[in-house]
């Protein structure tokens, strides 16, 4: 395994403090996950809105323990969503916690990629691959994705000084390889992917909330915590 990516396995030692690491590294924020989740399924949704599409099919690639297959079914009004992830323990939790017939959880190399998602949402994922394996896992997403179909990419801003402090407060992100949005970019080109639009967001903690309504003016600029690269799929690997 090459240093700084962990393997499922490794994840699945975390399952069951995973929430508990996960609260303890953005206590520094002044937020809990559940408000980096809406915010993130919020500003993809209103992204979507913008290009007139409707997705059915959601994949939720890298899914953990599961809170944003419920939060992408409710938001979109999708006919299901998927999950898929490749530690079993994270699976599992997310079997009991979410699972439903229109929210399915499997492991990774449990579903075959066949060109029947209308939009993949990713988050946080790629800086725990290792980056020899990082156009496999693209390929991937590529397969799964309906032609024309989207892959909206949420990655850790390593320009932004809190998000790498935040990270090396959590066991399974201090000593992850990070990316920046030009090299997701450059990623998901290569991997036949047309890129529309990327944005910054999440700039303010909680304690200067006050000043939140400028958030949507400024994601244009390398400043926020996360980014999004939305992306299209438009060519052949």
């Amino acid at each position: 395994m090459t240093s700084g990516t962990i393997s499922p396995l490794e994840f699945d030692r975390y399952a069951t403090d995973y929430d508990q690491m996960l609260a303890e590294g953005l206590a520094i924020s002044g937020e809990d996950k559940d408000y980096f989740a809406q915010g993130r399924i919020d500003w993809l949704k209103a992204c979507v809105d913008q290009l007139g599409v409707a997705p059915q099919f959601i994949m939720d690639f890298g899914c953990g323990t599961g809170g944003s297959v419920r939060l992408l079914l409710e938001r979109f009004h999708a006919q299901s969503v998927l999950g898929v992830d490749p530690a079993i323990r994270l699976v599992e939790r997310a079997r009991r916690q979410y699972g439903a017939a229109n929210r399915l959880f499997k492991q990774i190399n449990e579903y075959s990629p066949c060109e029947e998602v209308d939009l993949v949402y990713c988050n946080g994922v790629f800086h725990h691959i290792q980056v020899a394996d990082r156009a496999q896992a693209a390929e991937y997403v590529w397969r799964a994705l309906k032609p024309g179909g989207y892959w909206a990419f949420w990655e850790n801003n390593p320009w932004n000084p809190g998000t790498r402090y935040v990270m090396s407060r959590i066991p399974f992100d201090r000593d992850a390889v990070t990316l920046t949005a030009p090299d997701a970019s450059v990623l998901l080109q290569s991997s036949g992917f047309h890129i529309l639009r990327t944005d910054y967001l999440f700039v303010f903690p909680k304690s200067l909330r006050v000043l939140r309504w400028i958030e949507p003016h400024l994601t244009r600029f390398p400043v926020g915590a996360q980014y999004l690269v939305l992306a299209r799929k438009s060519g052949r690997l």
